[in-house]
């Protein structure tokens, strides 16, 4: 993992809550790959209990998506509970198979509170499962640069790849400022121009020596 600090320094007031989400993203084969999602929450040591020295988790939540790429179809759900404040807590965990069939892409959110909100689920794994479908977005970047360097036979018919491309920017268009479907960049991808390279990889690439065309060159 990244030796990057993510968080500021914290302020001069006594700690009282973290509440922690990672995700992560693994390629499972070129046309598929899995998110695992974690939320944790703890209390800082002797807090709740004195003179104990150690965190407290009270919730320690984890959920496994194994997705399609590229139609981002959810094909297997699971959802686990290592810690949590009631023993019945973890009835709710088979109805999360009803992610099954769904797409993480668009709508995706809308659609875990329709049938997750309120009484229907739980609400920390409503709140993980909205911070996991940007990420499959995210990955799906990942996973046409992981075919482009991958020494694997291509699984994509060299006259697709221009409708692949289409569909993964599909998943951006009007989800933010930067790509409203009336803006530069969504005009760009329409014209089946290249997009700018990513600030973060253009600065990399200039520390390393390296020219742009690299990646502009990954299809």
């Amino acid at each position: 993992m990244s030796a990057q600090i993510m968080f500021p320094e914290n302020p001069d007031f006594p700690l009282i809550h973290t509440r922690r989400y990672e995700v992560r993203a693994f390629r499972m084969a070129a046309d598929r790959l899995m998110l695992r999602g974690v939320v944790v929450d703890e209390k800082p040591a002797g807090l709740y209990l004195q003179g104990d020295e150690q965190p407290l988790w009270l919730h320690h939540m984890i959920v496994d998506l194994e997705i399609v790429y590229p139609t981002f179809l959810i094909e297997k759900a699971s959802a686990t509970f290592h810690e949590h404040p009631h023993l019945e807590c973890t009835q709710i965990t088979d109805h999360y198979k009803k992610l099954e069939g769904m797409s993480i892409a668009r709508g995706f959110n809308a659609k875990v509170k329709e049938l997750f909100a309120g009484a229907r689920g739980c609400t920390h794994i409503t709140a993980l499962l909205s911070a996991m479908a940007p990420v499959a977005i995210q990955a799906g970047w990942s996973m046409r640069v992981a075919a482009s360097s991958s020494d694997e036979p291509n699984t994509v018919e060299e006259g697709n790849f221009e409708e692949q491309r289409r569909r993964q920017f599909a998943g951006t268009i009007n989800t933010c400022h930067m790509w409203d479907e009336n803006g530069a960049l969504a005009a760009k991808v329409k014209a089946g121009n290249f997009v700018e390279v990513p600030l973060s990889v253009k600065k990399r690439l200039t520390e390393l020596g390296r020219s742009e065309e690299e990646w502009l060159n990954l299809k």
